[in-house]
């Protein structure tokens, strides 16, 4: 994906922030003061027709949705939020809503996806604009023989459950979700030295397009069984992702609101992300299925879970088979145009209070790719249970002259 140069990247980003703080002082003017009272993250959400203009066929859908929707369009055609919108939108959020001939002409992929899906497949999202497009601008509908007769390597996240035909029973040596994540508990330390481990602070450096692909410093506080804070020290504004246990925010001053509450995949994937920090809660909060056939990451097998009973998208987790240690973490956010994958490499572990834990995390999803690295991480600290509060919005740092 063409992300532009960081010169516009930093301006688009200033406007944003700019844009926002108006939407916060036209609020406080209205009497509702959302930086005093902040309201529970089980609010009725924002929709996008609340907050942009010229929403024509994504009506109805809240704007963290809205926003994976233009992720899924960004990861279907391989363009950018320009490359689509008015050019004048480098320079004006207002400019988002103008009309041009390439938004004119999703609106009617839109509506034939819709249609096919409606009378071929009931309604489900079986046809998406991914179905078509495979990441570049024009379909194709000739056949390529050099697709046809490359040597692919198979995409570890598209792996499926091997479905046991009617009438014949599993295999008998097929390995249970127990025994995965058992074998990966007694390769981190086991569950004696796990149950140890309260709390712990980590310090390292984040880069990502957020922080224009610049080294910026992260902290991480957790609290067990499945608390989890991150915050990102970005040079306009810090970004705050928290979940309590239960409810899950995001507060950044590049998102087009300022603290947004997670639903549905996303606050399942904070649930999880919490609960991989301490794993053993992983057995705890999950009910997991397996029976993948052999796949390989960077040339190692892996054994794979499923979270049961979410189908094809339920979030999936990945154990190097030699070592038992988690590798890679795959969990779906639902679009109104498709569903959309989030992953989590988890590598470089290192030995904290007798619990191996990963320094090493990328982040891979539709529209970027970050990566951590920690340098510390500190055990058993106590941690003010503000932490784990719904983060207030973001204030712009003052940059110094």
């Amino acid at each position: 994906m063409n992300l532009g140069s960081k010169a516009l990247i930093r301006y688009v980003l200033v406007i944003v922030i700019v844009f926002f703080v108006g939407i916060s002082a036209r609020t406080r003017a209205a009497g509702q003061t959302a930086d005093q009272n902040p309201a529970p993250s089980d609010q009725k959400p924002v929709m996008a027709e609340d907050v942009f203009k010229n929403i024509q066929l994504l009506r109805g859908i809240p704007v963290k949705e809205f926003m994976d929707t233009m992720g899924f369009f960004s990861a279907s055609t391989g363009m950018n939020c320009i490359d689509c919108h008015s050019p004048q939108a480098a320079d004006s959020m207002a400019a988002y809503a103008i009309d041009t001939p390439l938004k004119q002409t999703t609106r009617k992929m839109i509506l034939m996806v819709r249609q096919l899906n409606q009378q071929n497949f009931g309604g489900q999202l079986r046809v998406t604009c991914y179905t078509c497009h495979r990441a570049t601008d024009r379909p194709k509908n000739i056949p390529s023989l050099a697709d046809q007769y490359a040597i692919q390597a198979d995409d570890p996240n598209e792996v499926e459950v091997v479905e046991t035909p009617e009438g014949q029973s599993k295999p008998t040596n097929q390995v249970s979700p127990d025994q995965i994540i058992n074998k990966y508990i007694a390769a981190v330390g086991g569950a004696a030295q796990l149950a140890k481990l309260t709390s712990f602070v980590a310090k390292g450096t984040y880069e990502g397009f957020d922080s224009y692909g610049e080294k910026v410093p992260i902290e991480m506080f957790a609290a067990a069984p499945d608390k989890l804070t991150t915050v990102i020290h970005n040079q306009e504004a810090d970004s705050v992702s928290t979940f309590d246990g239960m409810n899950g925010w995001v507060a950044a001053s590049d998102k087009l609101m300022r603290v947004l509450p997670l639903k549905g995949g996303d606050l399942e994937g904070a649930k999880l992300d919490a609960s991989v920090s301490f794993p053993a809660a992983i057995k705890k909060d999950f009910t997991w299925q397996t029976g993948f056939p052999s796949v390989t990451i960077n040339n190692h097998a892996v054994q794979v879970i499923q979270v049961a009973g979410a189908g094809r998208t339920g979030a999936k987790l990945y154990f190097d088979k030699l070592s038992g240690l988690l590798v890679r973490q795959v969990r779906y956010s639902d679009t109104a145009v498709g569903v959309i994958p989030s992953q989590v490499d988890y590598s470089d572990y290192r030995l904290v209070a007798g619990v191996k834990m990963p320094f090493h995390l990328v982040y891979t999803w539709t529209d970027g790719r970050s990566v951590v690295q920690l340098t510390t991480i500190q055990p058993n600290v106590r941690i003010d249970a503000a932490r784990f509060d719904m983060p207030a919005p973001p204030k712009a740092k003052i940059a110094t002259p």
